[in-house]
C-alpha cells in the first residue's frame, strides 16, 4: 500500500475530526438555517461524486461492450441501492430532528441511534473511496492519482459539516464535549475502515471494478435521497438547502475534472 493510498484513507476521516472539533469551540447548537445549509452541501457533493468519479469511470471501464457499456454501471447502481436499503432496514438508527427511529425497534440511546444514523451514511463514502484508490493501485487507466485524492476530498469537505452535525447535538442532549467529540469521530471510522476493505475486496475482483464504482455511486444516492433531501427541505428556510446543494455539487464537479 503506497503513500497516495494511505493519505487517501485518512482525508476523509480527518474531514469528520476535525468537524467533530467544532463542539469545543460553538457555544450554540447549529441553527436550523446552517443546519439545512451543511446538508445540502453534502448532498451536493455525494451526488456529483457519484456521477464524475464513479458512474462515469464504470461506463468508460466497460467500453468495450458498445452500446451495452452502461450495463455494469446499471447493475451495480441497482446492487448499491438494494444495499443501504437493507441496512437501513436492519440497523437501527435516528435521524437528526426525527422523533420516531428507523430500522427494527430497539432499547438503545437516542444519542447512540443518532450515531449510527451517521455511521450508516459514511458506509458507501467509505466505499466509494475505497473502490477508487483500488483502481489506482490496479493500474486502472481511467482512474488517475488526481481524481482518487479529489474524491477523498470532496468527501473530507462534507464530512467536516456531518461531523459538526453530529456532535454537537449529542453535547445538546446531555452528554460532554469530550463524548460529544468521540461520537462524532467514532462515526466517522467506518470510512476508512470501509475503505481499506473495498480495497482487499476490489484487488481480487479487478474485473468487477465498474460494478463495484457504480455499487459505492448506488449507496451513496441512496442516502442522499433517503436522508439528506428531506432534511434539507423540510420546513422553512429550504432555499438556502437547494443553493447549496448545487454549490457543493459544482464544487465537486470542478476538484474531479481540474484534480483528475
Amino acid at each position: 500500500m503506497n503513500k497516495t493510498t494511505i493519505i487517501g484513507l485518512l482525508i476523509p476521516f480527518a474531514g469528520t475530526s476535525l468537524g467533530s472539533a467544532c463542539v469545543f469551540f460553538m457555544k450554540k447548537q447549529l441553527g436550523d438555517k446552517v443546519q439545512k445549509a451543511l446538508t445540502g452541501f453534502a448532498a451536493g457533493v455525494m451526488v456529483a461524486a457519484s456521477v464524475w468519479s464513479l458512474i462515469i469511470p464504470a461506463m468508460d471501464q466497460s467500453e468495450n461492450m458498445g452500446k451495452l457499456s452502461f450495463l455494469p454501471a446499471f447493475i451495480g447502481f441497482w446492487l448499491g441501492i438494494l444495499f443501504l436499503l437493507l441496512l437501513d432496514s436492519v440497523i437501527p438508527h435516528l435521524h437528526l430532528n426525527a422523533t420516531q427511529s428507523e430500522g427494527p425497534k430497539s432499547k438503545l440511546k437516542r444519542t447512540t441511534m443518532m450515531v449510527l444514523a451517521v455511521t450508516l451514511h459514511n458506509i458507501p463514502e467509505g466505499m466509494a473511496v475505497g473502490v477508487v484508490l483500488a483502481g489506482l493501485l490496479a493500474g486502472n487507466a481511467t482512474i488517475t492519482t488526481g481524481g482518487a485524492l479529489a474524491l477523498a476530498i470532496g468527501i473530507a469537505i462534507q464530512n467536516f459539516p456531518e461531523g459538526a452535525i453530529i456532535s454537537m447535538p449529542l453535547c445538546a442532549e446531555g452528554k460532554s464535549k469530550g463524548k460529544a467529540f468521540l461520537g462524532g469521530v467514532l462515526s466517522g471510522a467506518v470510512e476508512p475502515v470501509g475503505a481499506l476493505l473495498t480495497i482487499l475486496a476490489a484487488g481480487l475482483f479487478v474485473p468487477a471494478m465498474p460494478y463495484l464504482l457504480s455499487f459505492a455511486a448506488g449507496a451513496m444516492v441512496y442516502v442522499v435521497v433517503e436522508e439528506l433531501i428531506p432534511e434539507m427541505s423540510e420546513g422553512k428556510h429550504s432555499n438556502i438547502g437547494v443553493v447549496m446543494f448545487a454549490f457543493g455539487f459544482t464544487l465537486m464537479m470542478a476538484l474531479d475534472v481540474a484534480l483528475g
